[in-house]
């Protein structure tokens, strides 16, 4: 279910369809989709692509157009409801650069420790 919701939202950007000037020429990544257990409410994890634009201002743009994707997803879907959207930032990337940083510097710290130990 998560992943039909996620292709038709995605096309319904990629379209363009949606007339919000914060929204316009903003590229934005439809990351995952979760569904809840009652498929009454599918939260969905967006970001800008290449990291572009304020994702504040996109959060709030793409929930001024809820009522629209949701009107789009329900001509999209053959399910008995259409789900509820709730868009939320995915900060899984900020995480895994954030992560890979620190393992980095660890390593770095670990490269000068042993050199030390040798002198």
């Amino acid at each position: 279910m998560g992943e039909v919701v996620r292709h038709a939202l995605a096309e319904t950007l990629a379209r363009g369809d949606v007339r919000d000037p914060d929204l316009s020429g903003v590229a934005i990544t439809i990351t995952e989709v979760r569904p809840s257990p009652d498929l009454k409410v599918a939260t969905v994890f967006v970001t800008p692509l290449g990291g572009q634009g304020d994702i504040k201002v996109i959060l709030k743009a793409l929930k001024r157009a809820k009522g629209y994707f949701r009107s789009e997803l329900g001509q999209a879907m053959t399910s008995k409801f259409t789900p509820e959207l709730r868009f939320v930032a995915d900060d899984a990337f900020d995480r895994g650069a954030r992560l890979n940083a620190l393992l980095d510097a660890v390593a770095h710290e670990q490269g000068d420790e042993g050199a030390n130990d040798g002198a």
